[in-house]
């Protein structure tokens, strides 16, 4: 579709003769490298890769189980979303009143309930498919931020091969949703970035960049209402999504500065603000409240849903907000009671979870968690008379002990050389970390850290890029970058086989279960 923007008083469409002519200095600092051309390939790539990703996510989907029953915390969201099957949609149980989170996850696993029934399959395959467009998004993203190919077939290698996102993807829980859903944000806000500069470089192409000190308007931006809706959809699943309101809603207006500076624009931060901040404001903060405020569709056409008519029932006092309708209100303090639950959800001093950890812990995965165990007789399978079948997540290490140096990478390249590239997936992947940091006292789980994982991967591909090097810098060089990044690549396909037998909760030896807790604080 041709791009249209707008002048003070005019539509324009760039000329078609004009887009013949070679850039010049300003239009090709806006576009940079394109895209790379070989579509078709980049296509095969990526379905062949993201079927690779589904078929390895829902292998053996209905391991493990509690006698037949959901394991962890599925125990909670999987009742829940059967619940809201059996009603239309909401949940109605009042003697179980710990429902502290938004329903759009519940409902999206009580499709796969109704889909397969109330068993494993039928609370897993919705999150199975959830890690399996993490898959294909993440590919997609990372050839767009490299313009490769090959990087971003690796970025989808990393991202299959993950522990975390792997048994995410296998448990009927929430986090697997809020890590489809950022990054499907993230995507948008990259497509948002590349449009503004296409649409800018019409105007330099055209000379009339220059018509106002402000620059131009950019017309009704499609990918970043996009992003509005995937960020809406994940305040749908978890409160969490706030942060990530005001860490993409910085990073386009940051995107905007640089692409009016870039071209030429008088006064980039002005006219940034007077363009563009408002339309950003109604498109990363209003759509998604409006999303969100959707997702409780079910609840808002009920009657007897869970604190549907809490205002009534305990008759409070509306105050300022009498002008608001009950079932607003309703919500308001229903909400207000979840946050409340959530400050106070602190960890006994005298009985602490033995799989707890804190946010220092999960760049690392320093802390993983036992989400099922059986051994003895419980166990068998293995060939021997005793046997363990554990499921644990745990992160691959040869991906997450490299967390730390990746972000540091990332900080020097964002503030020194200036890089967006690294600059996004930092903000992408301190929106979902350092959140945490802010109640420590909280009971805090390793499982919060999955939208961290995409984000690991895309930082490490980037770093991988560099190794590899530019086809320019001669075919020795290039040779031994390949060398290294495939050798890695290895090393983290070979580091998930290893772990393959705890993310499953396969029937192993006693010795191989021993062996496979290679830290003393996974014990």
């Amino acid at each position: 579709m041709t791009a249209l923007l707008t002048r003070d008083n005019e539509s324009v469409r760039p000329d078609p003769v004009d887009a013949l002519r070679p850039p010049n200095d300003r239009e090709a600092t806006l576009l940079g490298r394109g895209m790379p051309t070989d579509r078709v390939r980049g296509w095969v790539v990526t379905l062949v890769l993201t079927l690779i990703g589904g078929i390895v996510r829902i292998q053996n989907l209905g391991t493990p189980t509690d006698k037949g029953t959901p394991v962890f915390d599925e125990k909670h969201y999987v009742p829940q979303a059967w619940q809201m099957l059996r009603n239309g949609g909401y949940e109605d149980n009042y003697g179980y009143e710990l429902i502290v989170h938004p329903p759009l996850a519940k409902h999206l696993i009580a499709i796969g309930e109704w889909l397969f029934g109330y068993n494993a399959w039928g609370w897993r395959i919705m999150p199975a498919l959830a890690g399996t467009l993490i898959v294909f998004l993440t590919i997609r993203i990372a050839r767009r931020l490299t313009r490769s190919t090959l990087l971003g077939a690796i970025a989808g290698i990393l991202v299959i091969s993950d522990g975390v996102l792997h048994l995410q993807s296998r448990m009927g829980m929430l986090d697997i949703f809020i890590a489809l859903f950022v990054l499907a944000a993230f995507a948008c806000v990259l497509c948002d970035r590349d449009q503004v500069r296409q649409r800018l470089a019409v105007a330099v192409r055209e000379g009339w960049i220059d018509e106002s000190r402000f620059g131009p308007k950019l017309g009704f931006r499609w990918w970043r209402f996009a992003g509005g809706l995937m960020i809406g959809l994940t305040f749908g699943v978890k409160w969490s999504a706030l942060y990530y309101i005001a860490a993409f809603g910085l990073l386009t207006v940051f995107f905007d500065v640089a692409a009016r500076r870039a071209a030429g624009v008088q006064r980039p931060w002005v006219g940034t603000l007077r363009r563009d901040v408002l339309p950003a404001l109604w498109a990363i903060v209003v759509i998604p409240i409006l999303v969100y405020l959707a997702c409780y569709w079910a609840w808002f056409a009920s009657e007897t849903a869970t604190d549907r008519n809490l205002v009534a029932i305990k008759d409070i006092d509306p105050g300022f907000w009498a002008w608001m309708p009950p079932a607003l209100r309703s919500l308001g303090d229903y909400s207000m009671n979840v946050l409340d639950f959530h400050a106070n959800l602190v960890t006994p001093k005298d009985k602490p979870h033995p799989w707890e950890s804190k946010p220092w812990t999960w760049p690392m995965g320093l802390r993983p968690m036992l989400y099922a165990y059986a051994g003895g007789t419980e166990a068998t399978g293995c060939g021997e008379s005793t046997c363990v079948r554990a499921t644990m997540l745990i992160g691959t290490p040869a991906m997450w002990w490299l967390a730390l140096p990746m972000l540091g990478w990332s900080a020097w390249r964002s503030f020194f050389r200036a890089d967006w590239r690294y600059a996004a997936v930092l903000v992408g992947y301190l929106a979902g970390f350092l959140p945490w940091f802010t109640n420590l006292d909280r009971q805090m789980y390793y499982f919060y850290a999955t939208p961290l994982a995409p984000f690991l991967a895309l930082g490490l591909t980037l770093i991988l890029g560099q190794l590899l090097g530019s086809a320019k810098r001669g075919f020795e060089r290039r040779g031994t970058g390949m060398l290294v990044v495939a050798l890695y690549v290895g090393l983290v396909v070979a580091n998930f086989a290893w772990l393959w037998p705890i993310l499953n909760g396969n029937a192993i030896t006693n010795d191989h279960w021993n062996a496979e807790l290679w830290l003393p604080s996974w014990k």
